[in-house]
């Protein structure tokens, strides 16, 4: 038998015989049977990812609440809340979809800026563990919602630390100038405030200062800061419970050297020494960003002077990424040929926009009918994915050692006209 070669380091994800396997699935014929574009998920890697964060974690009080934004299937979300993940929202959207997954109430951490009355009332009526409270206007609506129920809100601040992330400016969310929560020279008297509210319970303290961070360093500032805060709090008589870090750590897209899991748990804990605070981590991208690939069929070569084109049949409405962020994705043939000549292709989809492309200048063997592999394409993938050009979004599959299972069927054209009408 020819020995497999990992394509990425968990070896989930291996070609043997030329041919592209996720664990003991040949992927050419999932492609085959489900058609295209399709995403597919490694079960098996994304415990892995589970299992790396709570090892590190498992001598320490905490809590891992899996950013649902990240990717927001209800088998992904079903498959952590079975491993004891708890899970950071932010939506009511997000918080049903927990719940339909079978993830406990109590190890909800309800985040965002812009969260409505409608979703106060219905995450306090289902008990969640804690709001991430945004801005002094939302701690007082909650106040209000709480009042009328008659019960107390668990709430941690998010802070604004005016931490630099390093990563993109769309992905960036702890500069001063970010919309995302409580400016650090406010946080204390905004504190002091929710004290003095009646119907508010402070059991926390938060901040998240990005997406795709690829050095420790950010973390380990923002750390610094709020242990600052925790500290003053203290001298006013509040009691903070638990920290929540946010997540952020990110995957290596393209090579980058990224910290492991171990190596970014160990040094946070490293600079709580002995505090009895309970640490809260969001990891979304670090945990399924490498447990999925898109896959995706060349429909047409094209040449002209200047560009080699592969034309493929997924486009920026199922991968928006590269359009959004210009990220970089590795791409990689389903089935090796060493019998064609390399060369460099734009790697492109069908919808009408220069944007529409999943790689530029990637060096290919590749013919017309061939499938491609886009890789970490696990989180802000699918979840991002729309109907744009009336396009009908992909399948998505679960893959558990020879076990697969459709967790989305592929919309049809019904199903994009099922919510329209005609006028008159």
């Amino acid at each position: 038998m020819m020995q497999k070669q990992p394509i990425y380091d968990s070896g989930f994800f291996y070609y043997k015989n030329k041919q592209l396997f996720i664990e003991d699935v040949a992927v050419a014929d999932l492609a085959k049977q489900y058609g295209t574009p399709l995403y597919i998920y490694s079960r098996s890697a994304l415990i892995n990812n589970w299992q790396s964060f709570y090892a590190a974690l498992k001598n320490y009080p905490h809590l891992i609440c899996y950013a649902v934004k990240a990717n927001s299937n209800l088998a992904v979300l079903n498959t952590l809340a079975q491993c004891g993940a708890g899970f950071e929202i932010v939506s009511i959207g997000e918080l049903e979809r927990v719940l339909a997954a079978k993830g406990v109430p109590e190890r909800i951490v309800f985040s965002g800026i812009g969260k409505q009355r409608h979703e106060l009332k219905r995450a306090l009526e289902v008990n969640i563990f804690c709001f991430n409270v945004e801005s002094f206007a939302e701690l007082e609506l909650l106040n209000e919602v709480a009042c009328e129920l008659n019960v107390k809100a668990p709430v941690s601040l998010r802070i604004n630390p005016n931490v630099d992330a390093k990563t993109h400016p769309y992905i960036t969310t702890g500069l001063e100038d970010n919309k995302f929560g409580i400016a650090y020279q406010q946080a204390l008297k905004i504190y002091c405030h929710a004290a003095q509210l009646s119907h508010i319970e402070i059991i926390g303290i938060d901040c998240h200062i990005g997406s795709q961070i690829n050095t420790i360093e950010p973390f380990l500032q923002a750390l610094e800061q709020l242990l600052i805060l925790v500290d003053q709090l203290a001298d006013q008589n509040i009691a903070i419970k638990h920290l929540d870090l946010g997540g952020g750590l990110g995957i290596s897209y393209k090579q980058e050297a990224i910290p492991t899991i171990t190596e970014y748990v160990t040094t946070i804990l490293s600079k709580l020494h002995q505090r009895s605070i309970k640490l809260i981590l969001e990891p979304g991208r670090a945990l399924v960003g490498n447990i999925g690939i898109l896959v995706t069929k060349i429909e047409y070569l094209k040449t002209d002077a200047k560009k080699n084109f592969a034309i493929v049949d997924a486009g920026m409405n199922d991968l928006m990424r590269p359009a959004l962020y210009q990220a970089w994705h590795d791409i990689i043939p389903i089935v090796l040929h060493n019998h064609l000549p390399q060369r460099n292709y734009d790697v492109v989809g069908p919808v009408c926009e220069t944007a529409c492309f999943l790689g530029k200048d990637r060096l290919l063997s590749i013919q017309t009918g061939d499938l491609l592999a886009v890789k970490q394409t696990g989180a802000y993938s699918f979840v991002m994915s729309s109907n744009y050009n009336t396009r009908a979004r992909a399948c998505e599959l679960m893959v558990s050692d020879q076990q697969v299972q459709v967790v989305r069927k592929r919309e049809s054209i019904s199903d994009i006209f099922s919510l329209e009408q005609l006028f008159g």
